[in-house]
């Protein structure tokens, strides 16, 4: 799209064309709308004065780039958004060469410039390229960010970091007098001015420096950007992020600098859809709607595990004081929201910063209380060394509450969540266990309240897959549950939702199998399992996990303690490769795990 040559008028309606294709699209597909709406005009702003082929367009998160794309050749696909096959809701290079990094989660754009920056250097390309980095308020709140920052000003690579606050949190005590002198601050005349006066003043030794450095102070006190002048990083701000001209001015200039540069530009989340417009967090992500009311499309009539969880704990809470909880800028996604609304003082929301959420919950168990350490499993992926070093060194009690575990459908290969148990069963003093339906989700929670070690429970994106199974009996370490036991040479072993998946399997077979809820990976119920190799000599495995270092590799590995060597095992946990994005059942059926598919494999096995 021939952005450049087109005038500020016909740039403002094409905003307006962009916003209406993207309500569209999000309200029948789904997807982040809030605040890639409000991201509008600083995304054409960035095409206008920047080049996304030589320039590093760098989104964090990238689910605020949907302009971008629109922008970027992809207007006639736009409607396959998050669709399998589709585009992907984020950036993408292997789905075009304007998508300069794969992003999904946040706080990492800044780092990217700087390595971009560093690279740009050493190819001798400062005249031709520079990184453009586009970052949210929100992630700004993870200390990656100002570990990059921290780099950026003291080397000085040129950068443009467009900081979009949609949320008022850095700019909200600033008036008009900060706007005038910022609005100042951002023009070529006072740049040109700032070089000028630094030449001049290195000609009048100390002294003189001491002069202009306390005067330059003096302005920054009035002004929000204080903070980044001090690491040594230009600051520009606040402006009008809805204003093209302002933008386009602004950009202009930052690009000239040869400098790092933080252009603060405020935002409205929601902008141009007036149901969605203000900061409401239901907004940020959604599912398919309808735009003249806003009200979702479908609601699911099944209790999603994540409503269950909520039931659970504010029961548990009700019991015992000592219980506290803590999640990552997820209340609502992962249901603590009614737990920080019921207990403001024992539960909080940290805001995008994994890493302080585990660590400060080990403060917590270390003072008597009961953590529950609530984040998604793709997410805690981002706090490993605080799960291993705070937590699991010192042998403490803090629950981890791993929701969304398993595929997550449209969000795709950034959110899969896949890895928890490979990468938790690995660590010492680590209890990993999982429950298969409502009932024994409850039970799971009280037994993971009244434990005394490191524990972490995982549970699906939705509704647990429904059986009519028998009832679930209370959980007991390293115990599981035989559900169904029968002559046949085959066992099915299943983990959490891998239990129901198991059984809707089993309806597909002609002959009737033994089916065990494992209930626990680690430790393992190793009095049930040789009891069962001695009937059963063909084993499968269903979990909705990594197979490298999954529930299979657990079973392999205790059959290879123990000497075991006459059972057959097949474990149906996803291979090795990064999952893609779409309809959870479309993907599980190119992943050939599907029920009737699986069925067909154990038949032919």
């Amino acid at each position: 799209m021939d952005v450049k040559n087109k005038s500020i008028k016909e740039l403002e309606k094409l905003c307006s064309d962009i916003r209406e294709e993207i309500l569209k699209v999000v309200s029948t597909n789904g997807g982040h709308l809030s605040s890639t709406l409000g991201a509008t005009e600083i995304i054409v702003a960035m095409h206008k004065v920047f080049d996304s082929r030589e320039d590093p367009f760098i989104f964090d998160v990238s689910h605020q780039s949907y302009a971008h794309k629109l922008i970027t050749e992809r207007w006639d696909e736009f409607a396959t958004l998050r669709q399998f096959n589709g585009l992907c809701g984020y950036t993408k290079p292997s789905e075009s060469d304007d998508d300069y990094f794969v992003a999904g989660h946040s706080s990492t754009s800044i780092s990217l410039g700087v390595g971009a920056a560093k690279a740009i250097a050493l190819k001798q390309e400062q005249k031709e390229r520079i990184p453009v980095v586009l970052i949210g308020d929100g992630s700004m709140t993870a200390g990656m960010v100002y570990e990059a920052l921290n780099e950026l000003g003291d080397r000085k690579y040129p950068m443009v970091i467009i900081l979009n606050d949609n949320e008022m949190s850095i700019a909200k005590p600033i008036g008009a007098l900060s706007r005038m002198l910022s609005s100042a601050m951002a023009s070529p005349f006072y740049q040109r001015f700032k070089r000028n006066t630094e030449s001049f003043v290195d000609n009048f030794g100390d002294g003189a420096h001491y002069i202009a450095k306390r005067m330059e102070e003096s302005l920054k006190l009035i002004t929000p950007g204080m903070l980044f002048e001090e690491m040594g990083i230009n600051y520009i701000g606040p402006v009008d992020g809805h204003n093209l001209n302002q933008l386009i001015d602004i950009m202009q200039t930052a690009k000239g600098l040869n400098k790092p540069v933080i252009i603060h530009a405020q935002t409205i989340k929601g902008k141009g859809y007036e149901i969605a417009e203000g900061h409401e967090e239901k907004w940020h992500g959604v599912g398919p709607f309808d735009l003249s009311d806003g009200h979702a499309r479908k609601k699911s009539s099944q209790k999603s595990a994540t409503q269950i969880y909520t039931e659970s704990l504010l029961h548990l809470c009700e019991k015992n004081e000592k219980i506290v909880g803590a999640t990552a800028a997820m209340p609502s996604g992962t249901g603590l929201s009614p737990l920080i609304e019921k207990y403001p003082t024992r539960f909080w929301d940290v805001a995008i910063a994994e890493q302080h959420a585990v660590t400060s919950m080990a403060a917590l168990a270390k003072e008597g209380f009961k953590p529950f350490c609530t984040i998604y499993s793709t997410f805690l992926q981002r706090a490993y060394d605080q799960v291993i070093h705070d937590t699991c060194l010192m042998d403490l009690p803090v629950v981890f509450a791993l929701d969304r575990a398993g595929i997550v459908g449209e969000d795709g290969e950034t959110h899969q969540g896949v890895f928890d148990i490979s990468y938790l069963r690995a660590i010492p003093n680590m209890t990993l266990f999982a429950p298969r339906d409502e009932k024994s989700f409850h039970q799971a929670m009280g037994f993971a309240a009244s434990y005394e070690h490191p524990c972490s429970l995982r549970y699906p994106r939705g509704a647990f897959i429904e059986t009519d199974l028998p009832e679930s009996t209370a959980f007991e370490l390293a115990k599981s549950q035989l559900l169904r036991s029968t002559k046949s040479n085959t066992l099915f072993i299943g983990y959490g939702n891998g239990v129901g998946r198991a059984y809707e399997t089993a309806k597909y077979l002609d002959e009737e199998v033994s089916l065990l809820d494992l209930r626990f990976v680690k430790p393992l119920d190793k009095t049930m399992l040789a009891s069962l190799a001695k009937t059963h000599k063909k084993w499968f495995v269903f979990s909705d996990s990594a197979k490298i270092g999954g529930v299979g590799s657990a079973i392999l590995e205790f059959l290879a303690e123990e000497k075991i060597a006459d059972i057959e095992l097949t474990s149906f946990e996803y291979s090795d490769d990064f999952i893609t994005h779409g309809n959870t059942k479309l993907v599980e059926e190119s992943l050939e795990l599907l029920p009737k598919q699986l069925a067909k494999k154990v038949a032919e096995g």
